[in-house]
């Protein structure tokens, strides 16, 4: 869907993925991508063009309502709702929140339904975590930066990502068409073709200083060692 709840078309499922799948394609690249599980009613092909191309699939809530806006049954339901349809098409163990917000009630709700990833927090939102950790027999793995980098000159994305960490790049498929429709300036400012193209030359910029990139399920075996349970 497009920049819920704002808009409600599937633009950047029809027009983006295409274009982030042959990025990825080219670059030899697997993907996680976390997606909401009311595509499988509108367009189960997009499901299917990420699975044969051997690209992860994970959960991303059903309708993407933020889970921390409804009541907490309802947000449980949700989650059960968005990971049984989506096994219906592959096997899913990673999860991420609409507007990485999740209630921490809700780490039962995922180890309840076999998921054992989470990348619902990030580095730059409250309570700020910096480091992978383990929380309610969880791995959660922390968002880098919010999808817009992608939105800025390639100079100041290259500049951002001078820092060596364990990356977590977010990006829309919506953010790679031109949404002119939309009224909202930070719907549509720097949004086409200036995002696939920074894509590209941030998987080629970082294959070339020795980035290995991984799925979010072939990350654990690599950051598990390093990270603390929490108490």
């Amino acid at each position: 869907m497009d920049a819920p709840p704002y808009m409600s078309s599937w633009r950047g499922v029809s027009e983006g993925l295409p274009l982030i799948l042959e990025i990825l394609d080219y670059y030899r690249v697997k993907a996680t991508f976390f997606t909401i599980g009311i595509l499988a009613e509108v367009n189960s092909k997009a499901l299917y063009s990420i699975i044969d191309k051997g690209h992860e699939l994970a959960c991303h809530g059903y309708d993407h309502r933020r889970l921390d806006k409804i009541p907490l049954a309802e947000a449980r339901d949700n989650i059960r709702r968005c990971v049984r349809t989506l096994r219906e098409y592959s096997d899913i163990l990673s999860f991420r929140a609409p507007n990485l917000k999740l209630p921490p009630q809700l780490l039962n709700t995922l180890v309840e339904e076999g998921i054992i990833i989470d990348s619902s927090i990030a580095w730059y939102k409250p309570p700020f975590y910096f480091k992978p950790k383990i929380e309610a027999r969880v791995y959660r793995i922390p968002a880098s930066y919010p999808s817009s980098i992608l939105r800025l000159p390639w100079v100041a994305v290259k500049a951002l990502f001078a820092k060596r960490i364990n990356y977590v790049i977010l990006t829309h498929p919506w953010e790679y068409i031109s949404l002119k429709a939309s009224l909202r300036p930070d719907l549509t400012l720097g949004v086409g073709s200036r995002v696939g193209l920074n894509l590209a030359r941030l998987i080629g910029h970082l294959k070339n200083n020795g980035y290995i990139f991984l799925t979010m399920r072939d990350s654990i075996s690599k950051l598990k060692s390093h990270m603390v349970e929490s108490s």
